[in-house]
């Protein structure tokens, strides 16, 4: 796939029988990527970024539920279907279920043109299936980029955020103001603050995504995947310094193996 070229993400989004248009192409090496980092260091604006600019695809468990959402269980794969049951009745989705619907779409991994993972894996449990069914495949996984933010500065962009009641467009009382206060700029909706956008929920946000993460990060840090990027500045700045981690991973795998007279890589001696 190009590397300015966006898919529909058709496979990942309605499921394996689905068909992405245009089929990722790509003659040089893929990237593999899984995303980390706590509830407002945009980790979903990243993920963007990174697909657009490595050409691709951007698998978002997000997304997924969203597109869950909009399809009726007759039209939905099995695991969608369980999703959209447990969501129907106002719980959250399971770990297991969420799991089944990731390998279900084992296709999108196998994809030539490489992924970057948003919202998954979420805990140990489900970091070790994705490690022993990417071994399976002979997949690689290339590096954990973990966006790491102050938690003074999370509260202050998550506190300051507003939805607007309508068509559910964001804002920012500072960073990015409407223009008339409280109305929103694309349709006129009243904006209105989260009641888990307020500092107290936000901070028990913060503490369950402490307790489930710091396994996950232990573990790819264990697998020497780990690449901490700092959150901090605008959102292309943020790439940037991700970019550079991972022009850096790469250069140094490259350096790690010669070329025989086959053109095969083989490890250095």
């Amino acid at each position: 796939m190009d590397a300015n070229q966006e898919n529909n993400r058709a496979a990942w989004l309605e499921g394996p029988a689905a068909k992405c248009s245009p089929i990722p192409n790509r003659s040089g090496p893929a990237w593999r990527l899984v995303l980390l980092g706590p509830p407002g260091v945009g980790k979903g604006t990243q993920a963007a970024l990174l697909s657009r600019h490595l050409g691709v695809c951007h698998l978002s468990t997000g997304d997924l539920f969203r597109a869950a959402r909009n399809r009726s269980e007759t039209d939905s794969t099995p695991a969608m279907a369980a999703a959209l049951d447990v969501m129907r009745r106002g719980h959250l989705v399971p770990d297991e279920i969420v799991w089944d619907m990731v390998n279900e779409r084992v296709g999108c991994l196998r994809c030539p043109g490489g992924f970057v993972l948003d919202g998954f894996p979420r805990t140990l449990g489900q970091a070790e299936s994705l490690k022993l069914l990417l071994e399976q495949e002979g997949l690689p996984l290339h590096a954990v980029v973990n966006y790491v933010l102050p938690v003074a500065e999370i509260v202050s962009r998550l506190s300051g955020r507003r939805t607007c009641e309508k068509c559910k467009s964001i804002f920012h009382v500072t960073a990015q103001p409407p223009r008339a206060e409280g109305i929103c700029d694309q349709c006129g909706g009243r904006l209105y603050q989260r009641e888990d956008d307020r500092p107290d929920s936000i901070t028990i946000r913060l503490e369950a995504y402490e307790r489930s993460t710091a396994p996950l990060i232990q573990f790819y840090r264990s697998l020497g995947l780990l690449t901490p990027v700092l959150a901090t500045g605008s959102p292309q700045k943020i790439f940037q310094r991700a970019l550079t981690e991972l022009e850096a991973r790469r250069a140094a795998e490259l350096s790690d193996v010669d070329l025989s007279t086959t053109g095969r890589r083989i490890p250095k001696a």
